[in-house]
């Protein structure tokens, strides 16, 4: 068992997520309990209790940790640049890496149901996390002259949510087309939205 510290708060969570990960990529989500959480982890039942009640909790922490890292990995992809070209590639990088993260396909593909609260009624932290940093590049974008007037919040939702179908969507229309491609209607479509008239 892990021994928990006040100190190793943080690195216990890390741990108890990595093992959810693990769980779910093995097993999908409906088949995932706490309990098999806690046995990979390696920690007691009650470490993996105190922190998420249910395994609902745990997986929302576990996609908003894992959402945060992609966006985090898209920042390689951001190169120089006025604002607008910079925020293209990292939405199309983001796109490509979060429609090929193997905790997204897995769940996408096995436990479809856990993403429909995200998708119809509200947002995740991980959502919230990405249309902030939206938000604040297009500010960026409108100091440098790269992105149109308007208002940046609105403008990050309309940005979201055409990425957001390019990550979950795109399979039902990819069947001769290959996904590649799509990056490159994707950064179009963007860069077409955003450039001052």
């Amino acid at each position: 068992m892990v021994e928990v510290s006040q100190s190793g708060e943080r690195a216990i969570d890390d741990v108890v997520l990595d093992a959810a990960r693990d769980c779910v990529l093995a097993y999908g989500v409906r088949r995932t309990t706490l309990t098999d959480v806690a046995r990979r982890a390696g920690v007691s039942r009650m470490t993996v209790y105190r922190r998420w009640p249910d395994v609902q909790s745990l997986i929302g922490d576990l996609m908003s940790r894992e959402w945060h890292q992609v966006l985090m990995a898209t920042a390689a992809d951001e190169g120089e640049g006025p604002a607008r070209a910079r925020v293209v590639a990292r939405v199309v990088a983001g796109a490509r890496l979060l429609r090929e993260h193997p905790l997204l396909c897995k769940i996408r593909d096995v436990d479809p149901e856990v993403l429909l609260p995200y998708l119809l009624d509200r947002r995740g932290n991980g959502q919230d996390e990405m249309l902030r940093f939206l938000a604040a590049a297009l500010a960026d974008g409108r100091m440098d002259g790269s992105i149109r007037s308007g208002d940046a919040g609105v403008m990050a939702r309309a940005v979201f949510l055409t990425t957001q179908s390019f990550v979950l969507s795109v399979r039902t229309v990819a069947d001769t087309v290959p996904a590649t491609e799509f990056d490159q209607e994707l950064a179009r479509l963007v860069d077409g939205y955003l450039r001052p008239d």
